[in-house]
């Protein structure tokens, strides 16, 4: 093998291609990346039986073949080049010599033929923009849960219906839905997949440039694929499902007062307030008919209070007190990235669904993302 190329795509090819190499390999070839060289382009390729990356590039291929190196050395050795233009690699026997101005680094390679073979996917079943989904998947993802005890719920679930692609997460304590458009061959039908939230994010994110990605839901395999021009990805689909958002979500006539708050004001707010609250302690929200009012922290230790500007529309005409983790409410103001934020309040005790909305108080489109967070139980 034999080969000369650009640095920088080379280099972006192997850090996004690196995303996929897992921290603990199970056996030491899976923390190779291979090289293939062929028919004027190189593809970076890496694999560990549950993610597989793919990044394709142009090269000037003089003898093509393939190579399996350290994938954490070569990172670090192409993200340490700055300022070089061309970089030459060649295969001298059991060593991989790369070569970039005067520097010259020899690799020891790891033995090809005990790499598995990636994962195929079957035909596309629809397609997307990058930067979209790029986006819904990382507002979707803050609510995914971190456990793995409960692997379940640390999926990010992929639902097909109505032309439409579903994006949802839960950790149990709130529940974040996003749909985004799309596009499908002519007879394809509908369906789903729950797959891991941290590698559809990465996937995601290395997709985010990309005009289109082709999504395939998981066949016979359980593999879900996402393809970009340069690009592509594989991971291995979770068992089992989220609960049925559609049925946990209120209805219009379920709450009884809503609230409108100058989303950066009340992320400021909330983080003030915050510093005196501990894990365990809540935020507590106090909606009156033109301010909103916050407070966290006890008697018997530090206490803070901060007041904003609010509209409060409310069939009752009292005021209501609701309270939050802070963390959590941080996040989700966080992921809807809207001028202003709407609450939509069944009871004190009682999921809260809150959206994002224009600086007009009006809603930023059925579309966007949608989070339900469980408030924390007041003691009387």
């Amino acid at each position: 093998m034999k080969l000369s190329l650009e640095l920088a795509p080379f280099a972006a090819a192997v850090a996004d291609a690196a995303r996929a190499l897992p921290g603990r390999p199970p056996v030491p070839v899976l923390a190779g990346l291979k090289l293939e060289a062929a028919a004027r382009q190189l593809t970076v390729a890496a694999f560990d039986y549950e993610v597989s990356a793919q990044a394709t590039l142009a090269a000037d291929v003089t003898d093509a073949g393939s190579v399996l190196v350290s994938g954490r050395l070569l990172s670090d050795i192409t993200r340490t080049l700055k300022g070089k233009n061309t970089i030459d690699l060649e295969l001298d026997g059991t060593r991989l010599v790369l070569t970039c101005g005067a520097i010259r680094y020899t690799l020891h390679t790891l033995p090809l033929e005990e790499y598995p073979s990636l994962p195929k996917t079957a035909d596309a079943s629809g397609t997307v923009a990058g930067s979209e989904l790029a986006a819904a998947v990382a507002q979707v993802a803050v609510a995914a849960g971190r456990d793995d005890t409960l692997p379940v719920l640390t999926g990010i679930q992929i639902e097909i219906a109505d032309g439409k692609l579903s994006l949802a997460a839960t950790d149990r304590y709130r529940f974040a839905v996003r749909r985004i458009d799309w596009k499908a061959p002519s007879g394809t039908t509908d369906g789903q997949a729950l797959v891991p939230a941290k590698a559809l994010l990465d996937t995601a994110k290395m997709l985010a440039d990309a005009d289109h990605v082709d999504l395939t839901l998981p066949s016979d395999q359980g593999v879900l694929g996402m393809a970009g021009p340069a690009r592509s990805t594989t991971m291995r689909a979770l068992e089992g499902q989220l609960p049925n958002y559609k049925a946990l979500w209120p209805t219009p006539d379920d709450f009884i007062a809503s609230a409108v708050v100058d989303s950066e004001e009340l992320t400021a707010a909330v983080k003030r307030v915050a510093l005196v609250a501990d894990r365990s302690t809540p935020i507590q929200l106090h909606f009156t008919q033109d301010a909103l009012s916050l407070t966290a922290g006890s008697s018997d230790d530090a206490q803070a209070r901060d007041r904003i500007d609010a509209t409060f529309d409310t069939a009752t005409g009292a005021p209501l007190t609701i309270a939050f983790n802070p963390s959590f409410l941080l996040d989700g103001l966080g992921a809807l990235n809207a001028p202003s934020v709407i609450f939509r309040i069944v009871s004190a005790v009682k999921p809260a669904l809150i959206t994002g909305a224009n600086n007009d108080g009006s809603g930023v489109g059925e579309d966007s993302l949608s989070y339900l967070l469980m408030p924390v139980r007041l003691s009387s």
